[in-house]
């Protein structure tokens, strides 16, 4: 073999082993032999470096709206834009999925922070078009300085690095976040930061689960479609079942109950047909976030989730606490107004929990109002909460508003429900939730 020939391919393998092949960016095994040389160099005085910490916001949401091909390619363009505001001397590389690491070589934490201000500005403004479908992305960074001070391995500086990323997501994403040492805000949010990694664990390895819990109908003699609604649950990895009280904070608190939303949507719509084929006008009730409230890319994925599983807008009722409607009213009443034109029903859950809850409804048009369950749950022994359950149902009814009882546990609290009107009752005294592929079988 030519020598110059076999020069340039062992040139060529030797750079494969240390570059990500999609990117052309330097891998993690090759970023973690410069991150080790950058540890030993800052036990000098004079020299500081710093290390950003880079994650994507909303990459999952192309990935699984719009394909794998549509994700790599916003990975490459990302890389680009990065390549494009960091110096020649500083490494760049892709860490794995949809995170960065960046090693500002021989720099100053004032200069570095320009640099990584830089780059969430950047991403802030940035869209990114797949077949003529736009999507907002940006992203959160931590940042570390390495400075003058003990640190035990590349390890460990990028485990510090990770959780002022999940801080920086915390406190709203597309920003910034200095690490800080024990007995900071970083430390603090350790556990919670666990949690929320896990759970993206989770949804990379398919462990979110569907669980159905029906609504029964009050109304005798009305025919009536079944009406169930879908719950999220979790399969941890020794495949127990992790309820929403132990996940979903974490996941709002650290901006993946959107991710989570589509997810549900898109598994509903999918695979409708089949779940409910014995009962083929049921009527699925999808819970949304209040992060999902401000996604501007929401209403839009629920329009192409429709057109491509052929799913009936009628057969769908998107459901939101009554709590993050008043949050952001104005914003709900659009939203509400959008999906009911694509021909959509609207529920208002734990309604009752607002001291205005009735001069809100009146902005609102919704179809179910959702009586929260802690009237329902002592209405037979406290003459409060049952007057407060009447009233929500009259009211209601008297705006052409269909009403749900929550929490209902025993037969007593079915009956007197009837007795008063209400339309349907859902609790475990009607069925608990249950996986949706065994229940609608």
């Amino acid at each position: 073999m030519d020598v110059t020939k076999q020069r340039r391919m062992t040139k060529e393998l030797i750079h494969h082993a240390g570059h990500d092949a999609l990117t052309g960016l330097v891998n993690r095994r090759e970023f973690v032999k410069r991150l080790e040389r950058a540890v030993a160099t800052s036990k000098s005085p004079a020299t500081q470096h710093v290390l950003c910490f880079i994650d994507l916001d909303q990459f999952k949401i192309v990935n699984d709206s719009v394909g794998h091909a549509a994700g790599d390619e916003l990975l490459r363009q990302v890389a680009s834009l990065f390549l494009e505001k960091v110096r020649d001397r500083d490494t760049l590389a892709r860490l794995g999925g949809d995170e960065f690491g960046l090693l500002l070589d021989n720099c100053p934490l004032e200069k570095g922070l320009v640099i990584a201000e830089t780059i969430v500005g950047e991403l802030r403004d940035y869209r990114f078009v797949w077949q003529g479908q736009p999507f907002q992305i940006g992203v959160s960074l931590g940042l570390v300085p390495i400075a003058d001070k003990k640190i035990d391995s590349a390890a460990a500086i990028l485990s510090q690095a990770d959780q002022a990323c999940y801080s920086a997501k915390a406190q709203g994403r597309n920003r910034v976040y200095v690490y800080q040492q024990e007995g900071g805000d970083s430390a603090h949010q350790h556990g919670e930061i666990m949690r929320a990694a896990s759970l993206t664990s989770a949804m990379d390895q398919q462990r979110l689960l569907l669980y159905d819990q029906p609504m029964l109908s009050l109304v005798a003699g009305r025919k009536d479609v079944p009406h169930h609604e879908l719950l999220v649950r979790l399969m941890d990895v020794k495949g127990g079942i992790v309820l929403p009280g132990a996940f979903i904070p974490a996941a709002e608190r650290f901006g993946l109950m959107v991710a989570i939303d589509h997810w549900v949507v898109h598994t509903a719509f999918k695979h409708y047909s089949e779940l409910f084929a014995a009962m083929p006008d049921t009527e699925i009730t999808i819970n949304l976030s209040a992060n999902s409230l401000n996604d501007e890319l929401l209403l839009e994925f629920v329009r192409q989730q429709f057109v491509d599983s052929a799913m009936p807008p009628q057969q769908v009722c998107f459901e939101l606490t009554e709590t993050a409607v008043i949050q952001n009213l104005k914003q709900a009443s659009r939203f509400i107004a959008e999906l009911k034109k694509q021909g959509c029903r609207v529920s208002l859950d734990d309604f009752g929990s607002g001291v205005s809850s009735f001069s809100h409804l009146k902005k609102l048009p919704v179809d179910y109002l959702k009586i929260n369950g802690s009237f329902v749950r002592g209405m037979l022994d406290n003459p409060v909460d049952h007057s407060v359950v009447e009233a929500i149902n009259n009211i209601g009814h008297s705006m052409g508003i269909r009403t749900v009882a929550k929490w209902v546990e025993n037969n007593a609290v079915t009956e007197r429900l009837a007795d008063i009107g209400v339309d349907y009752a859902q609790g475990y005294a009607i069925r608990p939730p249950g996986l949706l592929e065994e229940v609608s079988a």
